[in-house]
């Protein structure tokens, strides 16, 4: 059978994984290329430590020109993460004639445009199913499943080390701090878990999909977010009390007056599809005009999920697919964005508020008077009695809106935070209905 010679930059987690489907499962990418996938090379800083996978002698190097002075390499798999030296090699194995497969989502949110308009320059392509949702193929359904549509909603769970210390803080009653401690056991967070609990590796991926989906050239800095790393379990509970559950979600929904894009805890009504997302598991609930809501859900990270979106990218750059969509698509092309962003002070919704108040009578009527002059409209209200282990001089308070803006809810708990009848900072959280 006729081989096309591939390669691997980045012998990592994903990179080890990548190797093994291609060296343990060669029949079954053949069947599906029509062509063998010769694992020519893997380049890497460290080529001491032990991994999981046998590699035939002289596979390995830590000289990357090996793979890009090679003309018979056709496709690298590019699997280091972070921005540099990651774009640098990029461009460089772009120029010396490959085409790409990454995982890697901070490099793309980042450079999109300069690496794609570079790869266009040199008639090469990029692809990247495995730098949204690991193992879930919502990049190959948005671009071509569903482009019969004109999707106008994509609410994910996008990160799913959050998904799983939020489980884990809701099921098992853990703190924050033992959440992700148990998420860094399991190696499901890094040392420093700061991009995935912050928001901002969700921000990244959602500013990818809203490119794809929406035509949306919005930076992912520029997209509001919120993490859970100060999320409280007692939110957890009330939530759940109210009929509902706290989840990550990324959301960008198209109206008439912009695309709304943010990242934030959210309250979603328990028997809803992505209320009921678990552990480390990875949703997108999409919806198009034609087609309809179409809910996609799998692991979103981890070893052999992402390995599995990479070698499918490698199979169909080798069969001549990826070409073919990258040049109609045109991605992160100079092109201007085809919607406005709206105004995120603008954006309506219902929330949930928690307020750590003294146990006194008006107090319930001073917070009421804020939010009824900041346009904000109560639709229900829970106040449980003291905790006799705890202050009993203090009480939670939790109120429920009808919608507001997100600009008069915001002035509205700035001013409730200054009252002398509210102890600590309060919570916010929007709450998702449909």
């Amino acid at each position: 059978m006729e081989k096309t010679r591939v390669a691997i930059v980045g012998f990592g987690t994903i990179g080890t994984g990548v190797a093994r489907l291609l060296l343990d499962q060669g029949d079954r990418t053949a069947r599906h290329a029509g062509r063998t996938l010769w694992l020519e090379h893997i380049a890497d800083v460290d080529v001491t430590s032990p991994r999981d996978v046998d590699l035939p002698l002289g596979v390995l190097t830590d000289d990357l020109s090996r793979i890009t002075d090679n003309p018979e390499i056709k496709v690298v798999a590019q699997l280091i993460g972070g921005i540099e030296p990651a774009r640098t090699i990029m461009l460089r194995l772009l120029e010396s004639g490959k085409d790409i497969v990454t995982a890697n989502k901070a490099l793309l949110a980042e450079h999109g445009p300069e690496l794609f308009d570079r790869a266009r320059e040199l008639g090469r392509s990029i692809a990247f199913e495995a730098s949204v949702a690991g193992g879930v193929p919502i990049i190959a359904n948005i671009s071509q499943c569903l482009s019969a549509n004109q999707l106008t909603s994509l609410r994910g769970i996008l990160n799913g080390t959050s998904n799983f210390i939020v489980s884990e803080m809701e099921e098992r009653g853990a703190n924050y701090d033992d959440a992700v401690r148990e998420a860094q056991r399991r190696g499901l967070a890094e040392a420093d878990p700061a991009m995935d609990v912050d928001g901002t590796d969700a921000a990244q991926k959602l500013a990818i999909l809203a490119h794809l989906a929406f035509g949306a050239r919005a930076h992912w800095r520029d997209i509001p977010r919120v993490g859970i790393d100060k999320l409280d379990p007692a939110d957890l509970r009330y939530a759940k009390e109210l009929g509902y559950r706290v989840k990550l979600l990324a959301v960008a929904s198209l109206t008439e007056e912009g695309l709304e894009l943010h990242v934030s805890p959210t309250l979603v009504r328990m028997g809803r599809p992505l209320a009921e997302v678990r552990e480390a598991y990875n949703a997108i609930s999409v919806v198009g005009d034609a087609v309809g809501r179409v809910f996609y859900h799998g692991l979103g990270a981890g070893q052999m999920p992402t390995a599995s979106a990479v070698v499918a990218d490698m199979i169909d750059t080798v069969v001549g697919r990826t070409k073919i969509t990258f040049q109609t698509l045109e991605l992160w092309s100079k092109d201007e964005s085809r919607v406005t962003v709206r105004d995120f002070a603008k954006l309506p919704a219902r929330y949930y508020l928690r307020f750590t108040v003294k146990d006194r009578p008006g107090v319930l009527a001073n917070i009421a008077g804020v939010l009824g002059r900041k346009n904000v409209s109560i639709a229900s209200v829970i106040q449980h009695e003291p905790d006799q282990n705890g202050d009993v001089d203090t009480v939670p308070l939790v109120i429920m809106t009808h919608t507001a803006t997100e600009g008069d809810m915001q002035a509205a708990i700035e001013e409730i935070d200054q009252l002398a009848c509210v102890h600590d900072q309060s919570v916010r959280m929007r709450v998702l209905e449909a």
